[in-house]
């Protein structure tokens, strides 16, 4: 039962399926071979980042003397950032220097950033998995936690992998719709952490 709480509530927070179209706004000149590296790379690289939280608790942060509403408003403005970029792709004509025209051809890789964090590991699942490990009882509650955030992440290797066939199915005007809406949104959560961060903050 304990299982099964930890995998619902670690599956919500991460929320893998919701990734899949923003994955496909943020790599429109990706090839699919490139996509689905990126995707296992963010997939793992996020679900090692929440066991490592998981396990620790929040002593990380402790650490390093940051308290939660720091982090997601660093999180928000890295999405907000990643957002901007991506409504602003396509626009402004050919580069006019070779130093521009490198820059438009060497896409960035977003498996790290901000794909793995902070939107799959972003502030909110990087908390609930601290407190979920924090509350375990014994070893097995806390093995139950690692199980639901390894399953949680092959679930988003499989959802990020296979975003390249709606590319086939959207097209290429269709996937700038998606694009520039995916955008939008992804400023939206961008803002929202950033506000919630400040709440918090407030609040504390």
């Amino acid at each position: 039962m304990a299982f099964m709480k930890s995998l619902a509530t670690v599956f919500a927070i991460v929320d893998p399926l919701a990734t899949a179209p923003i994955f496909l706004a943020i790599t429109p000149d990706n090839t699919d071979e490139e996509r689905q590296r990126m995707a296992r790379q963010a997939a793992w690289i996020a679900g090692g980042v929440l066991l490592i939280f998981a396990v620790t608790g929040n002593r990380i942060f402790a650490f390093f003397g940051i308290s939660t509403p720091p982090f997601r408003v660093a999180g928000g403005l890295l999405l907000l950032a990643t957002a901007l970029d991506t409504l602003r792709s396509g626009e402004g004509g050919k580069p006019q220097t070779p130093e521009e025209h490198r820059e438009s051809v060497e896409k960035p890789d977003v498996a790290v950033t901000p794909l793995a964090i902070p939107l799959l590991a972003g502030p909110g699942a990087i908390s609930t998995v601290a407190l979920l490990g924090s509350k375990a009882r014994d070893l097995s509650e806390l093995l139950g936690v690692g199980v639901a955030i390894v399953l949680t992440a092959g679930i988003a290797w499989v959802a990020l992998a296979h975003a390249g066939r709606l590319v086939k199915l959207l097209g290429r005007i269709g996937l700038k719709i998606v694009t520039r809406i995916m955008g939008l949104l992804l400023a939206g959560i961008g803002v929202e952490f950033i506000l919630a961060g400040i709440r918090e903050f407030w609040k504390g």
